[in-house]
């Protein structure tokens, strides 16, 4: 069976924090620009599929407090890093979960350098998923690395398992 990845893992790449907008954008403009980085990796068919994030999703993650209501109609780089990790972190758990997950990584780093984290650990995880490589250090003493990291394969192995069903059925 032939493994066909989507796109090319090995040019995957989510903004850093300082890739960013600098200004706060409408939300048709966040809409267009997570869905431009992630839909190709994470829903690498998405013709036949629901978009990775729509306007009902962020207005229902702000109702849910996981991001911050807009100021004037716009979003911050804050609310833009945050929804990044929720479309990554949705493919495996809930909204609660993903809440606590997100306390949990601003309590132990600022949220440049928790999203900074965030978005190289998940590109490596893809990336190891696969190419069939190992990922996590099992005898790291950092618990909240360790947890970040199984979390990040979990999300990976959900991807690539979604995408080698989707395309046996082609």
């Amino acid at each position: 069976m032939a493994n066909k990845q989507p796109v090319s893992v090995n040019n995957f790449h989510i903004p850093r924090w300082k890739e960013l907008p600098n200004i706060e954008l409408y939300l048709d403009q966040v809409v267009k620009l997570v869905n431009s980085c992630l839909a190709p990796y994470i829903n690498p068919n998405s013709e036949d599929e629901n978009e990775l994030l729509t306007k009902t999703m962020i207005n229902n993650y702000v109702k849910n407090n996981l991001i911050d209501a807009p100021v004037k109609k716009q979003y911050s780089r804050v609310q833009l890093a945050k929804l990044f990790v929720i479309c990554v972190l949705k493919q495996v758990y809930s909204m609660q979960d993903i809440s606590m997950l997100i306390d949990t990584a601003l309590k132990n780093y600022r949220i440049e350098i928790a999203y900074n984290q965030f978005c190289r650990l998940f590109e490596q995880a893809l990336i190891c998923t696969y190419t069939k490589k190992d990922f996590i250090d099992r005898g790291s003493s950092n618990d909240y690395l360790y947890l970040l990291k199984s979390v990040l394969l979990s999300c990976s192995y959900k991807i690539y398992s979604k995408n080698i069903i989707t395309n046996q059925k082609k």
